[in-house]
């Protein structure tokens, strides 16, 4: 495993077959060429993941994702909105691309990364890159290129080294491979945005074990320590026998643990989210105590991850 800015070494690492870790602008994802079953077959093995939970394939234009989906009027209108940046659509897939990256499904997920050395990579490559999180499966996800050595380096050819991950949180994802249209995962986009293009549409909330899209497990995100959301007051007073770590909005209620924004700035705490998670895990804490954050803007991304990686309790 090497770690660095060279994109010539990712880009001949991929036309090779292998495996690198790209920087986004969301999280560190594990890449391959997406239209090469073998190549992709190796992010599955590498994360554990199970091959029933498809994969988004990394586009570096419109033209390069029409290649690989049915591009009608509406998503190229949210792309133009939103594109390079934390959405991915959900399209009718085209017979380019392997079944192993869509488990099978009829449709495929595309998304044009925010992010200039990722950028540059795709541009200089003439195929998209499936690319999940960097991560074994389930666990939290990677903003720094350092998480994705510490867990996953050895299985890696090339970690492409872009710095710390600016959004945080993974792609907000919209179905619209129908004529009615919805959100599958809240992420990096808030849904208010989305609305403003589409026009109000459904929110997916619960979740599935046969997943359309990314992210839509009930248990995912989640660290090695338990994960106990709720009324933090509550929670501090029925877990005193316990050793804990409180993971706040703006404080740690006088508690060991982290502020995921002093400030109050939902953007910030999404930024935050996931690092935090990993640098508490490290604690060797009984339980991770967290409240819900403001159930606003990005604030109900946040709050559908810890959803997610939490303990029911």
């Amino acid at each position: 495993m090497i770690l660095g800015e060279d994109i010539k070494r990712a880009r001949q690492a991929l036309i090779s077959g292998g495996l690198v870790a790209i920087p986004t602008e969301t999280v560190y994802g594990l890449a391959a060429n997406g239209l090469e079953s073998s190549a992709v077959a190796k992010i599955f093995k590498a994360k554990n993941r199970p091959n029933y939970d498809p994969l988004i394939l990394h586009i570096g234009s419109i033209a390069q994702a029409e290649l690989s989906a049915e591009f009608h009027e509406d998503a190229k209108n949210l792309a133009a909105a939103f594109w390079p940046g934390p959405l991915t659509i959900i399209l009718k897939k085209t017979a380019i691309v392997p079944d192993i990256v869509t488990s099978g499904l009829d449709t495929v997920g595309v998304r044009m990364p925010n992010h200039k050395l990722t950028q540059k990579l795709l541009e200089s490559l003439e195929f998209p890159l499936a690319a999940p999180s960097a991560n074994p499966f389930g666990y939290v996800s990677p903003t720094t290129a350092q998480h994705v050595a510490d867990q996953l380096g050895d299985q890696v050819d090339f970690i492409l080294d872009g710095g710390p991950c600016q959004v945080g949180l993974e792609s907000t994802i919209v179905d619209m491979s129908h004529s009615s249209y919805e959100i599958l995962r809240q992420g990096g986009i808030p849904n208010e945005a989305i609305f403003k293009v589409l026009g109000e549409i459904p929110v997916r909330e619960e979740s599935s074990s046969n997943p359309k899209a990314p992210g839509m497990l009930e248990n995912h995100y989640a660290p090695t320590a338990e994960l106990v959301v709720g009324d933090i007051s509550q929670l501090i007073e029925k877990y005193t026998e316990k050793r804990i770590a409180v993971l706040g909005f703006q404080s740690t209620y006088g508690k060991e643990g982290i502020a995921l924004s002093p400030s109050g700035n939902l953007e910030e705490a999404a930024r935050n989210l996931f690092a935090a998670l990993r640098a508490l895990d490290r604690g060797n804490y009984d339980l991770i105590l967290s409240e819900w954050m403001p159930n606003t803007g990005l604030g109900k991304a946040i709050n559908d991850k810890l959803k997610r990686a939490s303990r029911k309790d």
